[in-house]
């Protein structure tokens, strides 16, 4: 237990102690953050304090204005830093329980903070990896025959997106504008996105990289996995079905997408492994693991509309119906000897379950327009509309606690005409 008093629905409990980068109104200076119940504690505050094999020589991390130095440093410093904060916290410890100059200086309250997307990402990639959902898109464009492509069951499909348009939560999206074709036997117009929608997606940043040219070894994928976020993936669905052939997403997808600030760390998420989901066929070997790596992670997502008094839920999900895990996701991304960095983002792709309760995205909940969704009062929706918050939470539940991640929000604003 922490001498910090966290309340048994907070996202933030002892058993998280998840990372950010925040700011203050009286110190403008990013810095790195722990968050526990209502409070951040300032690493770069503490950073004296860090005196273990690993982390003594590099003191240096913690007053960085991002996680990449200290994600570089690897598995053991994480682990080695984790195990320090949960003692130094706990409350048998008083090096900041009864230093109360201290203890003010290294806690500030999260109303008073300013939360930064947590690393300065220099690559994204976004994977396809969940069954449900691939399934179901493959139905309404290409029929129950044809759903899955050939190659979906051997290996995690992905491709690489667009890292400058990557936003902490929070910052409104802006609806963009594109070449589309609704009409097949017309020419393709130019305007507006109409058809908008949300991807409920999780994301992990990578930790510590591998050399081009070096693959890393799914049984070490474990130790260059930082932590989780969630994430919306923002889409526009009628400027992708214009443009993703052959090459698939471009500005459909790169207008923006949306994390949550803080990164739980996956020391935290171990108590809520859960088996991993039965394969077949069967991967080829450098895929093959048999020690589970898929979490027990329960998501929401809620609309609200202009005028509405708070917002609907419309989909409830889980994270543990992903098809490739994350150490499958980094073992392929790597195999070619792509090299990737401390701060590298790789997402899941859409999360969906097996019931339209579960489904992850606009298309799926009005299953490509045919339905409408039910926001309360009146208010329907089809696809996104301009003003709509949309918001993404989760969490995993324990005996008392919850390890969450807090929340990944954005606001749609009418397009710019260009």
């Amino acid at each position: 237990m922490s001498f910090i008093r966290v309340e048994e629905t907070s996202d933030f409990s002892f058993q998280n102690l998840p990372y950010g980068i925040f700011s203050t109104s009286d110190n403008p200076k990013h810095r790195i953050g722990v968050a526990v119940g209502e409070q951040i504690l300032d690493l770069s505050v503490i950073k004296h304090l860090f005196t273990g094999p690993v982390l003594s020589s590099h003191h240096h991390v913690f007053d960085q204005p991002t996680l990449n130095a200290f994600m570089g440093l690897g598995y053991n410093a994480w682990r080695e830093a984790r195990s320090f904060i949960q003692r130094l916290l706990s409350t048998s410890e008083p090096t900041l329980r009864d230093n109360s100059d201290l203890r003010n200086r290294a806690f500030v309250p999260q109303t008073s903070a300013t939360m930064h997307l947590p690393a300065e990402i220099g690559d994204y990639t976004d994977f396809y990896s969940s069954c449900h959902h691939a399934t179901n898109v493959g139905i309404m464009f290409r029929g129950k025959e044809n759903a899955l492509m050939p190659n979906w069951l051997h290996l995690p499909v992905g491709y690489h997106g667009r890292a400058s348009s990557v936003v902490v939560s929070g910052t409104p999206i802006r609806r963009p504008m594109g070449q589309m074709r609704p009409d097949d036997s017309k020419p393709p117009e130019y305007g507006h996105c109409k058809l908008l929608d949300f991807e409920l997606e999780m994301a992990f940043f990578v930790g510590s990289g591998n050399a081009l040219g070096t693959p890393i070894p799914i049984s070490q994928a474990h130790e260059h996995i930082f932590g989780m976020v969630l994430m919306n993936d923002w889409s526009a669905r009628d400027i992708q079905k214009w443009e993703y052939v052959p090459l698939g997403p471009f500005l459909g997808k790169s207008f923006g997408t949306t994390i949550s600030p803080w990164v739980v760390p996956m020391e935290a998420l171990m108590p809520f492994i859960v088996q991993n989901t039965v394969q077949d066929p069967k991967p080829l070997p450098y895929l093959l693991h048999e020690d589970p790596y898929t979490f027990d992670i329960d998501l929401f997502v809620s609309i609200k509309g202009q005028g509405m008094d708070k917002p609907t839920t419309v989909c409830k999900s889980n994270f543990k119906y992903m098809y490739w895990d994350m150490k499958q996701q980094l073992a392929h991304h790597t195999v070619n000897g792509c090299n990737v960095r401390p701060g590298d983002l790789l997402a899941s792709g859409t999360i969906s379950g097996p019931d339209p309760s579960s489904f992850g995205s606009m298309l799926e909940l009005c299953w490509k327009g045919t339905k409408t969704v039910d926001l309360g009062n009146g208010n329907t929706r089809k696809f996104l509309q301009d003003g709509d918050e949309v918001i993404i939470t989760g969490y995993c539940q324990g005996d008392g606690y919850r390890v969450g991640f807090g929340q990944c929000s954005g606001k749609v604003l009418p397009p710019l005409m260009v």
